[in-house]
């Protein structure tokens, strides 16, 4: 084994545990990790997620796409103030930011909002720079990809899928767990109670009959 690789596997297993960014309440995600989100909602559970944090949240998108952050619907979950936005003109930039970004550890959260998943070389550096940010960075970051459809990206801790499934007078998404290193998969109805901040949280027990459990904490 290579002097450098083993001394990173030393650093590994010498790391002190780290707490998981609170997400929804009930759930977290593994900091110094990159995890990825998909489906039609991807960017609202991104903005969810950053309510967990504190500072600014670094959200790099693609500079040829016309889609933008309407400041309005941002307020209803972070201060639109906290995002700082970055538009590389080329798919390859993008990942070159993100890496670069995780690596700098100087915010906790990082948002890529990428056209396509990832494969798993890419993957592995993304994780790679996000542990040097937090070793030597001021915070540790956590890194977010938003890839379109069902997602894929090889290697990412975990991969969640969230869609619209609104009622009459009801906002609410389903979130499903697809894939995770240290969880079964799982799915969760979120919803925005009308004239309340935050949300509530209700576990789906059983997928054919969509029974569900209240979270008793409030997803912020």
């Amino acid at each position: 084994m290579p002097t450098h690789a083993l001394a990173q596997l030393v650093s590994r297993q010498n790391r002190r545990p780290r707490t998981a960014l609170p997400f929804l309440g009930a759930l977290g995600l593994a900091r110094a990790r990159v995890h990825e989100f998909c489906g039609p909602a991807r960017r609202t559970l991104a903005l969810m997620a950053a309510r967990g944090t504190e500072g600014l949240v670094l959200w790099l998108r693609p500079g040829w796409l016309p889609e933008r952050l309407f400041p309005e619907g941002v307020l209803s979950f972070i201060e639109p103030g906290r995002l700082v936005f970055v538009t590389p003109r080329r798919p390859e930039d993008l990942l070159w930011c993100f890496e670069e970004a995780l690596r700098g550890g100087a915010v906790a959260l990082v948002v890529a909002e990428l056209p396509e998943p990832p494969r798993l070389t890419p993957v592995r550096r993304l994780h790679l720079a996000a542990e040097t940010g937090a070793e030597e960075g001021r915070v540790t970051p956590t890194g977010l990809m938003l890839t379109p459809g069902a997602g894929g990206a090889a290697g990412v801790e975990s991969r969640w899928h969230i869609a619209p499934c609104h009622a009459p007078g009801e906002t609410r998404w389903r979130l499903d767990l697809l894939r995770a290193r240290a969880e079964p998969p799982g799915t969760w109805i979120i919803a925005a109670p009308p004239g309340r901040a935050g949300f509530t949280l209700a576990r789906v027990k059983s997928a054919a009959h969509e029974e569900m459990t209240e979270d008793p904490r409030r997803a912020g």
